[in-house]
């Protein structure tokens, strides 16, 4: 099923869509297969919230609006499934805050990094960090690819933003002194307890805003 094959009247056509956009984003390289785990994860959390933004989340958008346009050096994090589903907006929002965008992804590999880069540039993106050599930085404690950051982003950034992440990273930006921005629609989670602002909400939702 396509979003042309969907009807109006469907009561879950946005999610509907959402979920075949992450679908072509696994067949584009730009999702890994445990992306779409995650993202019927945060869709049965936003079917609890009644698909909408609530107040609470409206306030820490205010509040992540303030700590990025005071921030002197803001980074914005990019892993497959936030490319995905709002690469135009986050283009923006970096165009807006001057804030590069910076790929960062719990299964690395030079394709993927392509993929996304590829994507972002086609929405606008002129800047994108911590692709191929340049994510030569490590966050402490974290093993793996998932620890690679790019020096001249993440490593010396004062306020991370950041969607649908990994929790023991986000703990472990913390603890180098980030300030950190997550949206997470399971208000439970390691990265929604660990940020310093926490929008309990859905990405597509709290961009545009």
């Amino acid at each position: 099923m396509t979003h042309h094959d969907i009807p109006d009247t469907h009561p879950r056509k946005q999610s509907l869509m959402l979920r075949e956009k992450i679908i072509n984003g696994l067949g584009s390289n730009i999702v890994a297969t445990a992306g779409l785990v995650a993202h019927g994860r945060g869709e049965a959390f936003d079917y609890i919230l009644g698909e909408q933004t609530l107040p609470a989340a409206r306030t820490a958008i205010d509040a992540a609006a303030a700590l990025l346009t005071t921030a002197t050096r803001p980074v914005i994090s990019v892993n497959g499934n936030t490319a995905a589903l709002s690469a135009p907006e986050l283009v923006a929002l970096s165009a807006v805050t001057g804030a590069p965008l910076e790929i960062n992804l719990f299964y690395r590999s030079p394709e993927r990094e392509q993929a996304i880069l590829s994507h972002l540039t086609e929405h606008g993106a002129t800047r994108v960090l911590g692709v191929g050599n340049r994510a030569t930085g490590r966050v402490p404690d974290l093993a793996g690819p998932r620890g690679q950051v790019d020096p001249e982003g993440i490593l010396q950034a004062d306020v991370v933003f950041l969607a649908l992440e990994d929790g023991d990273r986000t703990e472990q930006l913390a603890r180098l002194g980030k300030k950190i921005i997550a949206v997470d629609l399971n208000p439970f989670s390691r990265t929604a307890q660990y940020a310093h602002v926490t929008i309990v909400d859905n990405i597509v939702r709290v961009m545009p805003l």
